[in-house]
């Protein structure tokens, strides 16, 4: 069984600083994709950051030079560090992740249970 387990959501002012980490773990053969999504209620869930297995990433267009993303292979965990907050990035924020689970098995998406970001003015 594959877990993916968010941390380090709360409640901050605009301008504050938050760390999201995400740890997966369980049968895991490998990972390619992790990242990072945002939901609103009442809206489509987005892709907010993700990074490669080799550290490529890339940026929603309203985080960008804002947040940064980054993995530690050795520890199947992903972080999201966020800067200079905005009461729009308020949300729920969760883990993803492209796992296989053995060989010859098809990658899937696993997501974490979510952490909340509040973000107030």
């Amino acid at each position: 069984q594959v877990q993916l387990v968010e941390s380090g959501g709360g409640l901050v002012q605009a301008g504050g600083s938050l760390r999201l980490t995400c740890a997966a773990s369980g049968s895991i053969f490998s990972i390619n994709f992790m990242g990072w999504y945002r939901q609103v209620p009442g809206k489509q869930r987005e892709l907010v950051a993700a990074v490669t297995s080799g550290g490529s990433t890339n940026y929603a267009d309203s985080v960008k030079g804002r947040f940064t993303a980054s993995r530690d292979n050795a520890k199947n965990t992903v972080y999201l560090q966020m800067n200079s907050l905005k009461p729009e990035d308020t949300g729920v924020y969760y883990c993803n992740a492209d796992i296989k689970t053995g060989w010859g098995t098809w990658p899937r998406g696993y997501w974490g249970q979510g952490t909340q970001v509040t973000v107030s003015s």
